[in-house]
């Protein structure tokens, strides 16, 4: 049998798109970077990146430049939160872009569930990741299980960055150190001494809550009477509401006290946080600042909070959906309907 001579003519998928009628002959490549989220070094990082990659794409003559993409900051856990790399993907949808360059995984995304999900999802469109530190094309054939190797390793770090700054968090609070406080209703709080003061305009606004409180008006009658004063919100919205109004209430440190560690992060990926009841440690400082309300009218004030939460019950029907009832009248929260279960 004659043996044929046969060339082999190297496949190029962004040669030619699928589903596109004309046929390209320089790829379209997009760079993504991150730059630093301080003011002073966010022009100098993004100018010196947009040097880098133009001078590394032009040293290809298949390549040509698309555009840049830039966001700020460190941290890539949260890639919705990112709103140029939204806008890289968007662009490859919309056929805009052939090939994408970043300089490490962790710059792409830190957990492994988004990067294999963007790249996976770039891939069906016929989009290659080149990742420059770890030499990782996603076209090839192993790139993928480089990738998810690498990314897992990526995602660890981030975990175990977290918890030592989670770690270092605790030792400041067990020290008396604030954390996490910038200022409420009726207190400004100084970031250089780490000192809090009394706002005297709001200490106002913080007083008549805990008086008209004390006279036995409700969260939802207080809310109206502010908003008629014409008092703003402590988020600075025109309207008051009663959770707001018993959110002061319920806050320490309009005594003197305050409480560090009421909520905590469950995820380090998602950033997701939970109240504390009790998961993680608290920590209580006693007269740490100057009170706005006395402790005697403060406590006052939760024993009527307790004494109406007390009126009001919270049941599961069969459904599983909570309800809460209260007790308007003699017989309220303690009659439960035989048929479904409804109280």
């Amino acid at each position: 049998m004659k043996k044929n001579n046969v060339e082999i003519i190297k496949a190029d998928s962004l040669v030619r798109r699928r589903g596109d009628n004309v046929e390209r002959h320089l790829k379209r490549v997009a760079a993504y970077c991150r730059v630093s989220s301080d003011s002073e070094d966010q022009k100098n990082s993004y100018d010196s990146q947009v040097r880098h990659y133009k001078e590394y794409i032009s040293q290809r003559s298949d390549w040509e430049l698309a555009d840049i993409y830039a966001d700020e900051g460190i941290s890539g856990t949260q890639v919705g939160k990112r709103q140029d790399f939204q806008r890289l993907i968007n662009d490859c949808a919309n056929g805009e872009i052939d090939y994408i360059v970043t300089k490490a995984i962790a710059r792409f995304a830190r957990n492994t569930l988004d990067t294999l999900k963007y790249v996976r999802m770039l891939k069906d469109m016929q989009i290659g990741v080149y990742f420059e530190e770890e030499n990782i094309d996603t076209l090839t054939m192993d790139g993928e299980l480089l990738l998810t190797i690498l990314s897992s390793v990526a995602q660890q770090e981030v975990e175990n960055t977290s918890a030592h700054v989670k770690k270092g968090l605790k030792m400041k609070m067990q020290r008396g150190e604030l954390v996490g406080f910038q200022g409420c209703l009726g207190y400004d709080y100084d970031v250089e001494t780490k000192q809090i003061s009394i706002n005297k305009k709001e200490a106002k606004i913080v007083r008549y809550i805990f008086e008209r409180y004390l006279e036995g008006i409700g969260g939802k009658v207080i809310a109206r009477e502010l908003d008629e004063l014409g008092y703003k919100s402590p988020r600075g919205l025109e309207h008051w509401n009663d959770t707001t109004v018993l959110g002061i209430i319920k806050n320490e440190k309009y005594k003197g006290d305050i409480l560090m560690g009421k909520t905590f992060t469950v995820d380090p990926i998602s950033k997701r946080r939970l109240s504390n009841f009790g998961e993680e440690d608290k920590y209580y400082i006693k007269d740490n600042h100057e009170p706005i309300i006395s402790k005697e009218d403060f406590e006052k004030a939760q024993e009527i909070r307790l004494r109406r939460a007390g009126n009001k019950k919270t049941a599961a029907n069969v459904n599983g959906k909570r309800e809460r009832y209260s007790k308007m009248y003699a017989f309220s929260s303690m009659l439960e309907c035989g048929f479904c279960g409804s109280i």
